[in-house]
């Protein structure tokens, strides 16, 4: 018996959004590792050339999320290349450095539109081809404050949008796991990325991190990697609607 066969991920295809930089390209370089194929999506196509000139089989496709033209081409282009898609990781997004009585407007509405309405877009265009063939896997990387508040600073319209998320992976999970399609979240705690590296920069910040969470560090990029094999291979075939919380016991406390 070998245990390790179901998170293999040979002759899948996986599309990637956010795929340009920080856990998005990690993701990338993950899903190539245990044998996708990989379509990486992001508004930054000469970082998505590079990238992909490192993996075996991936195909940089230029991509701002918040444009529905652009999502329905990288799908597209994505089916036309490799004739499917079988995994669908939901990686890009930003946060909002405001106090909540001091944020303008626009920029929660920014934020929830990359974030969460993004997200929609694009899970929606790549469902339509998945339930046709009646099988796929949708990952969302919401976060831990999309289930708590109380961050290192104050973000409400990321705050807002990954809690938004979140429900969000939830309704898509009852509405299309009866037919063959799952649909789960990752939900990190504070992990090193091109979003958070003033967070990682301030020896302040990293203090309260180690008092807010039980193990006492933030989280090393690679110990997100078992939970994106998890929930995007046949080992979680009976896992949908699931928020994977990857948080060094932050959400224990």
């Amino acid at each position: 018996m070998d245990v390790l066969a179901p998170f293999r991920l040979d002759g899948r295809v996986a599309l990637v959004t956010g795929a340009s930089s920080g856990l998005g390209a990690r993701f990338c370089r993950v899903l190539d590792a245990a044998g996708a194929k990989v379509v990486l999506a992001a508004r930054r196509v000469e970082r998505l050339s590079a990238l992909a000139s490192e993996l075996h089989d991936a195909l940089p496709v230029a991509c701002d999320v918040t444009h529905e033209i652009d999502v329905a081409r990288a799908v597209a282009a994505g089916i036309a290349r490799y004739g499917r898609i079988d995994v669908l990781v939901n990686a890009a997004g930003d946060a909002d450095p405001y106090r909540a009585e001091e944020e303008p407007l626009k920029s929660f509405a920014d934020i929830v539109a990359l974030n969460l309405t993004a997200a929609f877009s694009i899970s929606q265009h790549v469902a339509r081809h998945m339930l046709e063939r009646g099988s796929g896997s949708i990952i969302n990387i919401a976060s831990v404050l999309g289930l708590v508040g109380g961050g290192i600073h104050p973000t409400p319209g990321y705050a807002a949008s990954k809690g938004g998320l979140i429900n969000l992976t939830r309704e898509l999970a009852v509405e299309w796991s009866g037919r063959g399609v799952r649909v789960n979240a990752i939900a990190p705690a504070y992990f090193e990325s091109e979003m958070t590296a003033e967070i990682f920069a301030s020896k302040k910040a990293l203090d309260i991190i180690a008092r807010m969470i039980p193990m006492h560090r933030p989280g090393h990029v690679h110990e997100l990697d078992g939970p994106l094999l998890f929930l995007a291979s046949d080992a979680s075939s009976y896992v949908t609607g699931h928020v994977l919380a990857v948080d060094g016991g932050m959400l224990a406390t």
